[in-house]
């Protein structure tokens, strides 16, 4: 019997052992793209995290005990921006960006999660969500709008551990004379004669974004479920406004039992951000590295810990997973893990931990037995390492250069040629020049060869 599964959770701030509502039916809800432009870098952290953690979940109480949902918005005013800014239609846009979106998933291994519900798809029940709101007294409608009334919900703030007034000094709310407080945010807005709209008792029009979340995660995983995830920069206010919505529409005490936050990532310890210019796209990555590099670097701190993304890391990462390679096998793949091997991801989702323990694996699978490389092999799979044969990983790395190799030859016998000519200084920048471009060359015998960095 597995042990059990800690999490740090959110709502609370303590680690707590995970205890579902129900063992043969487990709910996770985590917040996907916003589908305007494709995802970058800090996106790629919450897929791979959750990812993660949906493997441990399958792995201790069995692949047909979970649901793991991840939803799509595909109506937003940043939507509506990018579309009227490119010139094309909003449906075009939207659909590009999530065929991109489900690339870059694949690119970094990720499983597909059970469903992966659409805002647009989902209409019908976010109005009658709102109605129930209205009827309850928790909502109000002014001028085709309608608003979410922060007061009538006691609880609003617990998430987040503030009170209300530090919640408004400390973001930016949305400014409107129609609203009654500056707290309520809104719930189904009108649309203009170009934007999207859909009919409503309150005016033809489209819903506020926060509500999309209540409304699937209910329809998918019911009005109380077990795990909520997301970026730490969600916490407030579209997960404070999700508990506020779900809980009054559904009169509940409680929405997700545990609320599970990944931390930022920085750019060379710079915050990432468009207003920077150093915003660094998934797929600007795909050239050149091979997406369990990525999947590596992502995972190599503590999900709920800041994690600098620079050069060295990506470099480290890759020559990490080239050593590994090397012990790869594919005998035995039906090999069993030992409890204990997973002992740090089952306690809140220790990555680095983990990732000691395939270091000292990999030291005994490079001069152990078939089964001591089978085992490191299945331990790097669990985390979705070494997805690839030893052939592909080498194939993919030659992918990634630049240079052929009739231009890598031509390069060799252009630095012979300065070495004959005692033109050290050339060689040596030829010899760099290589390098950089990962071609890795070697003297020996009176000849000179080549090979992958």
């Amino acid at each position: 019997m597995t042990k059990d599964i800690f999490l740090t959770n959110s709502l609370g701030g303590k680690k707590e052992k995970f205890t579902p509502k129900n063992e043969k039916s487990i709910g996770m809800y985590v917040c996907g793209p916003t589908v305007y432009d494709d995802p970058h870098i800090g996106n790629a952290r919450p897929l791979v995290v959750f990812d993660i953690l949906y493997k441990i979940l399958k792995n201790k109480y069995g692949s047909t005990s979970v649901k793991y949902i991840r939803n799509i918005t595909d109506i937003d005013d940043k939507i509506i921006k990018a579309s009227n800014d490119q010139n094309i239609s909003i449906n075009d846009l939207t659909s590009k960006i999530t065929e991109n979106f489900h690339k870059d998933c694949n690119y970094l291994k990720c499983e597909t999660p059970n469903s992966e519900p659409k805002a647009t798809e989902n209409i019908k029940q976010m109005i009658e969500m709102i109605t129930e709101l209205e009827k309850k007294g928790f909502a109000y409608s002014k001028d085709k709008h309608v608003y979410f009334e922060v007061k009538k919900f006691s609880d609003y703030g617990k998430l987040s551990n503030k009170k209300l007034d530090e919640l408004i000094a400390g973001s930016r709310v949305e400014v409107s004379e129609i609203k009654k407080n500056p707290e309520d945010f809104v719930l189904w807005k009108p649309s203009t004669d170009k934007e999207p709209s859909w009919d409503s008792p309150w005016g033809k029009g489209r819903p506020g974004w926060h509500l999309e979340c209540s409304v699937m995660s209910k329809r998918y995983l019911g009005e109380e479920f077990d795990i909520h995830g997301g970026g730490r920069d969600l916490i407030f206010p579209h997960h404070e406004n999700e508990i506020a919505q779900s809980r009054c529409a559904n009169e509940t005490n409680s929405f997700a039992n545990y609320w599970v936050h990944n931390g930022f990532i920085t750019l060379s310890n710079e915050k990432m951000a468009k207003s920077q210019g150093n915003i660094l796209k998934i797929k600007d990555f795909k050239k050149k590295y091979n997406g369990q590099v990525l999947r590596l670097a992502l995972i190599s701190a503590h999900y709920r810990q800041g994690l600098d993304w620079n050069e060295k890391l990506i470099s480290e990462c890759e020559k990490t997973l080239s050593k590994w390679y090397l012990a790869y096998s594919d005998v035995h793949k039906d090999t069993i893990l030992p409890d204990e091997l997973l002992d740090p991801l089952y306690d809140d989702l220790n990555t680095p931990g983990y990732i000691a323990n395939l270091h000292s694996l990999y030291s005994k699978a490079s001069t152990g037995t078939n089964e001591d490389k089978a085992t490191f092999v299945k331990a790097c799979n669990f985390i979705g390492l070494l997805t690839d044969t030893s052939e592909d990983w080498l194939q993919t790395k030659k992918n990634t250069i630049s240079l052929s190799e009739d231009e890598i030859n031509s390069k060799i016998a252009e630095r012979n040629k300065a070495r004959d000519e005692k033109n050290y200084e050339l060689a040596d920048k030829i010899r760099k020049d290589l390098l950089d471009k990962g071609i890795l060359i070697e003297d020996k015998d009176g000849t000179t060869s080549w090979k992958l960095k």
